[in-house]
């Protein structure tokens, strides 16, 4: 069979797929089983226990290109073809159920040509949006990938073992979980006019994947949507660090009613220059 020449992406696709369905399939059966806890130790030599849960925190770029004020190769509010119609992805970060987190749990610098696979998909889906070059745990700064490999990525284990597996595996659980398609098929699409109850966009994801998320959000637009899960990768509820209940958590960053933004890169004219802003709590 033949691939779609209006939908080139469709090869990947199956490829992701495919994938998707070994990598988890993997962790369904050796991770439950574990009782003895991995212990890790970053750079500092401080150790840091195995962590509880990931969170796949997704960005809506609608809301966070809008605040654009400069642009640089990098930012892909400037420089992508096209408007943007998704969720992208900002990181899988492992977390504790008390509210904290691991990180820099190893030495393992990224490297790049370690995921030239994955270049093409991970340019769409897990494209930086702002010019900032972030921390890295080795006291330099990076790009927007090695940030949240050094820091995120290497406390994955024994989920991902390296850096090639962590992104994989974030990208495979991002197209399963479509939460765009979720809330499109719910009627909540981009809007610069409409504006949508936080209540009912909660209960979407809650019907299609029975668990709770958790939203942040910026002047009443929805900038991130978090997903949580058991390292399996089933959906857990979201663990909320302001309240007992995730609704609530959500209200506190978030009003009643919400705006999922659209946003159109030829539509604003920047100026192009170097920027230190970074991604907060990233």
């Amino acid at each position: 069979m033949g691939s779609d020449p209006q939908n080139p992406a469709i090869p990947m696709a199956i490829l992701f797929i495919f994938l998707l369905q070994f990598s988890l399939s993997v962790a369904s059966t050796s991770l439950n089983e574990a009782s003895d806890a991995v212990i890790l130790q970053n750079q500092g030599g401080r150790k840091q226990r195995e962590f509880d849960y990931f969170v796949l925190a997704l960005q809506w770029p609608g809301t966070i290109c809008k605040g654009t004020r400069h642009c640089c190769s990098s930012n892909a509010c400037c420089n992508r073809s096209g408007g943007f119609s998704e969720f992208t992805i900002h990181g899988l970060w492992p977390d504790y159920n008390d509210g904290t987190w691991p990180s820099c749990c190893t030495g393992k610098e990224f490297d790049e040509k370690e995921i030239h696979t994955l270049l093409e998909p991970m340019k769409k889906y897990w494209s930086s949006l702002s010019c900032g070059s972030p921390s890295t745990c080795h006291g330099a700064k990076g790009s927007f990938w090695a940030h949240e490999w050094e820091k995120h990525g290497t406390c994955s284990s024994p989920v991902a073992h390296d850096e090639y597996g962590y992104f994989l595996t974030t990208l495979n659980v991002y197209f399963k979980y479509n939460v765009t398609k979720v809330l499109n098929e719910a009627g909540y699409v981009p809007s610069n006019t409409e504006k949508y109850p936080l209540g009912g966009i909660i209960s979407a994801v809650e019907n299609a994947f029975h668990a709770t998320p958790l939203l942040v959000c910026s002047k009443g637009a929805v900038e991130e949507l978090r997903l949580c899960f058991y390292k399996d990768f089933k959906p857990r509820d979201c663990v909320p660090t302001d309240s007992q209940n995730a609704i609530v958590s959500s209200k506190i960053s978030c009003p009643k009613y919400v705006s999922l933004p659209s946003y159109e890169p030829g539509g604003k004219i920047f100026k192009f220059t170097d920027s230190n802003w970074q991604y907060p709590n990233a």
